[in-house]
């Protein structure tokens, strides 16, 4: 396929809402297919998704260039524009993703619980597809491979808003994976976009109830806010990810430093990347020196307190932290820096300005571990490990469609198991209720 870099013409909210409505009418159809499909025949399709974006690679690349060659010289941050980057190395990871799907057990007909009651009746509570699931994102497309696959295991049809920034590569994978399906006899209406529609689109996906079963936002808090309040679809809201950093006056150094390393610096414009440090004051002597400069060797801009900036290198710039900077999710080489007393101190910093995304801890004090992750309310918390793990395919789910910060229905990582209902299955023999 060739790549569009026409101006597109102006949707409007009527025009968008009839295209939504048939593409999400096609989707409901296509989820009636999925709902019966078996495991052999989705895991079949997904190892076919995964080769054809392999073999496909180049044309994936050539759309990806276009748009992050655009975003880029439209002032995109760095942090951002390697967040939309895809590499021939990265479609390998993403395709692989795809073959770990494959290799998961199928959530689908799984009994939740079950019983036969003192009348007879046996029950049964048994997962089942949600259905048509809607997705609405910004600038990751790799999270178009990641929503369509979880989708596809979990027996769900799926509808994409990948946002402008990555329109070309969307459309690109979106393509591909549609030919895939349809190379095992699966509808390639199972994974569609109404990234044509644009901004009325995205509307549209938020008001169409009765078509659309979920909608799962991923983005800055803008997007989600939007989402959350407009939709009347249900959501399943992902978070933001203000992610701390805890240093207990026990940690060990080496292994502290390169935690803070990996979570702040191995890829900054994620949501699981640490965004503010938090330092026991008995650890300002041998950790805090040792972070902050090697916070400034690799590149990444402190805002840091009063104690801090006294410990920082002489070659360091580091700016004044205010209350912005504890509550700001950088997604750029920034971190925020504070020195705290005690572990009470910095538990209750945690609560002030976390997002309820990632927290960690590096202790070797069992005692100050167990106050962490019980006094804590937050999706994921980690002891002596990056935030960075915080991950569905990290944590062995294969993928993720996103991180919940909520605490209905899902929370943290969402992989397959998210992705699906329950339905109750009641048999008797000739049972009626007195």
């Amino acid at each position: 396929m060739s790549v569009d870099t026409s101006t597109p013409t102006p949707i409007t909210d009527e025009q968008a809402a009839a295209g939504v409505r048939e593409l999400a009418e096609s989707a409901k159809g296509a989820a009636q297919t999925l709902r019966s499909a078996t495991r052999a025949t989705k895991d079949a399709a997904l190892l076919a998704l995964a080769g054809a974006l392999e073999a496909e690679q180049n044309m994936i690349l050539a759309a990806n260039a276009v748009d992050t060659e655009r975003e880029a010289a439209s002032g995109m941050s760095p942090g951002l524009v390697d967040r939309l980057r895809l590499t021939p190395e990265r479609i390998t990871t993403i395709a692989d993703a795809l073959r770990e799907l494959a290799g998961l057990p199928d959530p689908v007909g799984e009994v939740v619980r079950g019983q036969t009651l003192p009348n007879g009746l046996t029950v049964r509570q048994v997962r089942v597809p949600m259905g048509v699931v809607g997705m609405i994102y910004e600038a990751r497309p790799n999270v178009t491979v990641d929503a369509a696959g979880l989708a596809l295991k979990s027996g769900n049809a799926v509808l994409l808003r990948g946002g402008s920034a990555a329109a070309a590569s969307n459309e690109a994978i979106v393509s591909v994976l549609g030919d895939a399906l349809e190379s095992v006899g699966l509808p390639r209406t199972a994974i569609q976009s109404v990234d044509r529609y644009g901004r009325p689109g995205a509307r549209a996906l938020m008001r169409a109830r009765g078509l659309v079963d979920v909608l799962i936002p991923r983005g800055g808090a803008g997007l989600i806010q939007t989402v959350v309040t407009e939709s009347i679809v249900p959501v399943i809201e992902t978070g933001v990810g203000n992610c701390h950093l805890y240093v207990d006056a026990t940690a060990d150094v080496d292994e502290a430093l390169a935690i803070l390393l990996n979570a702040k610096t191995q890829r900054v414009g994620v949501c699981n990347a640490v965004e503010t440090l938090l330092v026991h004051a008995d650890a300002t002597q041998t950790f805090l020196p040792a972070a902050l400069a090697a916070l400034d060797e690799a590149g990444v801009r402190v805002h840091g307190d009063e104690t801090s900036r006294a410990c920082a290198p002489p070659s360091a710039d580091v700016e004044v932290a205010t209350d912005e900077d504890w509550g700001t999710e950088y997604l750029s080489m920034d971190i925020a820096v504070r020195v705290v007393p005690d572990l009470d101190t910095a538990l209750a910093h945690i609560r002030t300005w976390s997002s309820g995304h990632t927290e960690a801890i590096c202790s070797n004090d069992v005692r100050a571990i167990q106050r962490f992750t019980s006094e804590l309310d937050s999706a994921a918390l980690l002891v002596n490990a990056s935030t960075r793990f915080t991950d569905g395919g990290q944590l062995g789910l294969g993928a993720e469609i996103g991180i919940s910060t909520q605490k209905l229905h899902a929370r943290g990582p969402m992989g397959l198991a998210e992705l699906t209902t329950t339905t109750w299955i009641v048999q008797g023999s000739g049972h009626v209720r007195p």
